[in-house]
């Protein structure tokens, strides 16, 4: 088995093959120093911690993790917090940085004895429609390379050798909500015991704790803004702003030590298997950050592909195989919808006229039956911690 990419999809999948006696190799292009320090998501739902605990793997979540289940919203009509561990299905969201996680996966994955190449690009794979696919590598030290295995399982991401190679007729879904974040890693405690979501005319800022002492913010800002482009003073003056700390309190001001730009885009590819070609996590489907779906839907993805490739390979059982595409496919566009859904409830239309007074006056509307509607509430809470 080859699998493309040492993420948590990739991870979780190799970890899981060895336990059940599948022989595996990850190739990942980037160092095991980046891959280890690669800021990403840190919201695991409660199912994704299931899962981990299923395979031994939450040993770290349990020991340095925190349960979190509060949201805050922040409006021009007030603010109004959300316990949503207490609703719905009364699931809690587990608070662990994704490179925390990833840690702890390619450390359990060398304790059983997995292989993995780092520094190793994935550049094409060639024929997934035969028993003995082939991935053609640039190795470390920049010669050619080819790797021969039974599946190769495409955890490379929306830019990856998997996406890369995939044949004419697949069918691409894909949706740019024409809305840009900056996305902000500052060395500060949390200001919030929530995760804060403000909607300012100004556009939406957010707060979700990672540890405590980092903290990550989102400014909404105009496509195509660099990511330097916004001074330190002038980003925390605009989280304040926004975040209405006149009325509220400060926020824990502190270095910006990491920023990046985020275009919202949706993108899911369709099937997701392509003969011995499977795609997972962001390969399979991209979400954007608004609902903290991705890394969760990549642990998901990841386990249903084990647990069908262990049934096709130890007992000659292809019916997991078959269904996978269709069986991840169900998650990604649950999570897709209400994505869309939170995209629409935190950003709306710049301007005075007829359109954008509309479309904010049914934004404001839905803020307040959120704020008020027990059943509206049970509906966010199943969706926003559910895959």
């Amino acid at each position: 088995m080859a699998v493309l990419g040492a993420g948590p999809a990739g991870l979780v999948l190799g970890n899981v093959l060895l336990d059940r006696g599948i022989d595996c190799v990850i190739l990942e292009r980037a160092e095991r120093t980046h891959v280890q320090t690669r800021a990403r998501a840190g919201f695991l739902a409660a199912a994704t911690v299931r899962t981990l605990e299923r395979h031994g793997l939450a040993e770290g979540l349990h020991r340095h993790g925190r349960t979190h289940g509060t949201c805050e919203f922040r409006t021009a009509d007030g603010r109004f917090r959300l316990d949503y561990a207490a609703l719905g299905r009364r699931e809690p969201h587990t608070v662990y940085p994704q490179q925390q996680l990833v840690t702890d996966l390619l450390a359990r994955y060398l304790e059983r004895g997995g292989r993995i190449r780092f520094g190793t690009a994935a550049e094409a794979v060639h024929h997934a429609d035969s028993e003995r696919p082939e991935v053609r590598v640039r190795e470390a030290d920049g010669r050619p390379g080819l790797w021969r295995a039974r599946y190769v399982a495409g955890c490379d991401g929306r830019h990856g050798a998997a996406r890369r190679s995939l044949p004419a007729g697949t069918v691409r879904h894909h949706r740019d909500h024409g809305v840009t974040w900056l996305g902000l890693l500052a060395e500060a405690p949390p200001s919030l015991d929530a995760v804060g979501y403000a909607v300012h005319e100004r556009g939406f800022a957010g707060h979700m704790a990672r540890t405590a002492e980092i903290t990550r913010y989102y400014l909404q800002c105009e496509r195509g803004t660099p990511a330097g482009a916004w001074t330190q003073e002038r980003i925390w003056d605009e989280l304040e702003l926004r975040m209405r700390t006149r009325e509220y309190g400060p926020l824990h001001r502190g270095p910006v030590v990491q920023r990046s730009v985020v275009d919202l885009e949706s993108d899911v590819l369709e099937p997701l298997r392509h003969g011995a070609l499977f795609l997972v996590g962001d390969a399979a489907g991209l979400i954007s950050p608004s609902a903290a779906k991705g890394a969760n839907l990549a642990v998901l993805e990841a386990a249903l592909l084990a647990r069908a490739l262990t049934d096709a390979l130890t007992r000659g059982d292809g019916t997991g195989l078959d269904a996978y595409s269709a069986r991840c496919l169900t998650h990604i566009w649950r999570a897709q919808e209400f994505s869309h859904w939170m995209i629409g409830l935190l950003h709306g239309p710049c301007g005075t006229d007829g359109e954008a007074l509309f479309h904010n006056s049914l934004r404001r509307s839905r803020l307040a039956s959120l704020r008020t509607s027990r059943s509206h509430q049970d509906w966010f809470a199943e969706h926003y911690v559910g895959v």
